[in-house]
């Protein structure tokens, strides 16, 4: 008996593309996807509330270090590498041309939450790099892996090269926060975020560029081989990736960690590269858990983690108008006054109930309310018919 074709190789359905159904899903993606939008948050917060990592102390400092070694880089890592699976998975099903119109409605949406609600957008710039990913249709795997291991590698090496440079430099550290002043109104902060937008844009995507292609390609490589629709299949590489991966992350985040007590321009620096792959071993490590895990049928309360990654995107806004409402300016006001201790617990709560509230919108609507204009931009009528129905 021959075995049934994985989601990766059925081809588009004989009636037209359409968006894949909730029966249709795998379920460790989107749990993967809403771990990974958690961690997101409880990182982000850091730039939402507008404090330094190296200047906490006593329960902040704590909080600090359990977040570099356990979340920072490491959630970031993940998505951009289930964002490159998703992306393949789209190219194999559709084609180019089908891809190419949702990166396209990607980079608007991105472009719109840059502008109105937060300039840290990672949708936009996801979008605009991913197009590279329309020529990488006949790459194999090992041929992914060989294209992230370079684009990774060098990226890595010249930040490492660059920290290591700037040992012994008498310049503060920087801190990479927005300029927000008392009183200032939302209407100034959207003009300044407008006036700089095309800069942010291009500046964000050609300094990170190689480091989110390679997580592309790695994503790729995965959506290849079916590693998170068929983990069973690949219980030996998930054990591989289980140990090493956590071995490296993590301790790699204990260094973060320590780098980020340190004031000086250069730990700042040697940050950068020691996160990303720290996060990156991590983020692998992560997957080769809970690939074990899924591929037992023992995820057991992880699962309720699969909602919210269904409306990621709507819940990855939904993060950010919360969070500058209470945070900036024309809202709470409350931005450069909380440390990481009450501003990660915030976090924590507002990512958790997303959860409820991200069953109640799948149980009443189908989808997201972002979700549901994306499928019907790309996918055109037919996907609006289908959602009508649900």
């Amino acid at each position: 008996m021959s075995r049934p074709a994985s989601p990766e190789s059925v081809p588009a359905p004989a009636s037209g593309p359409r968006p894949v159904e909730a029966g249709e899903r795998a379920l460790l993606p989107d749990v993967l996807r809403g771990l990974a939008l958690l961690g997101i948050l409880i990182i982000n917060v850091q730039n939402f509330a507008g404090f330094r990592e190296w200047m906490q102390t006593g329960l902040d400092r704590g909080v600090q270090v359990f977040t570099d070694i356990f979340f920072n880089g490491r959630s970031i890592s993940l998505f951009a590498m289930l964002f490159g699976w998703g992306a393949a998975g789209l190219l194999a099903r559709y084609g180019p041309g089908r891809l190419a119109r949702r990166l396209a409605v990607l980079l608007l949406i991105g472009a719109a939450h840059h502008v109105l609600v937060w300039y840290g957008d990672i949708i936009a710039t996801y979008a605009l790099l991913a197009f590279v990913l329309l020529f990488t249709a006949r790459l194999t795997a090992p041929l992914l892996l060989g294209l992230a291991g370079i684009l990774g590698g060098w990226w890595l090496a010249e930040g490492l090269l660059a920290g290591f440079g700037a040992l012994g430099s008498s310049w503060p550290r920087f801190s990479g926060l927005p300029d927000l002043t008392p009183g200032m109104s939302f209407l100034q902060i959207v003009a300044a975020r407008a006036a700089t937008f095309g800069e942010d844009l291009m500046g964000g995507s050609l300094y990170n560029g190689p480091w989110l292609l390679a997580l592309f390609a790695l994503g790729a490589a995965a959506q290849r081989v079916g590693l998170l629709t068929r983990p069973q299949a690949h219980l030996p590489l998930l054990r591989r990736l289980a140990v090493w991966g956590l071995a490296v992350g993590l301790t790699l985040g204990v260094l973060l960690a320590w780098l980020n007590t340190q004031s000086t321009f250069a730990a700042g620096l040697l940050a950068i590269p020691v996160r990303m792959g720290g996060g990156l071993a991590t983020a692998l490590g992560y997957v080769g858990v809970l690939g074990m895990l899924a591929a037992q049928g023992r995820l057991g309360p992880l699962r309720a983690f699969a909602v919210s990654g269904r409306l990621a995107m709507s819940n990855y806004i939904a993060q950010s108008l919360i969070m500058t409402t209470f945070f900036y300016p024309y809202g709470g006001g409350w931005y450069g006054h909380w440390g990481a201790a009450p501003a990660v617990l915030l976090a924590l709560i507002v990512g958790l109930v997303q959860l409820p509230v991200s069953a109640w919108l799948l149980e009443r609507f189908g989808t997201g309310p972002l979700e549901r204009l994306t499928r019907v931009l790309v996918y055109g009528r037919r996907a609006r018919r289908e959602l009508d129905r649900s």
